[in-house]
């Protein structure tokens, strides 16, 4: 009789320990989530009607650099000494038309135009 009742003792054991993992594992959640892999063309733009405005009283110094790019941009760096690691950010002027502040540059130093452009 005792030993029936230490086998039931046991069984029971590993029932309520069952039930508790079962429960446990059961509350657990989990949010949605998302996973993929894509690809999209990349292309470069073709910079146009470049002009280099020299300044007024000094001549020898560049106040800016104008240039139309082939398509849309949101982004627009330009670097005009090429071992220079300075890159000046361009601004918008009209839908693909840019302008790059360069205010006191050399011109004796300018050796590129190096045009990096992103339109995200």
């Amino acid at each position: 009789m005792f030993r029936n009742l230490k086998v039931l003792s046991i069984v029971a054991v590993v029932i309520v320990l069952a039930i508790s993992t079962y429960a446990f594992a059961a509350a657990n959640t989990v949010p949605a989530t998302k996973a993929g892999a894509g690809s999209g063309v990349i292309s470069g733009y073709t910079v146009t009607n470049v002009v280099y405005n020299l300044n007024t009283t000094d001549p020898t110094t560049l106040d800016s650099v104008d240039f139309t790019l082939s398509a849309l941009a949101t982004k627009v760096q330009i670097k005009l000494v090429a071992a220079g690691s300075t890159w000046v950010t361009c601004t918008v002027v009209t839908g693909n038309n840019w302008t790059c502040d360069t205010t006191g540059t050399s011109v004796s130093t300018i050796d590129e135009l190096n045009v990096v452009a992103s339109s995200n």
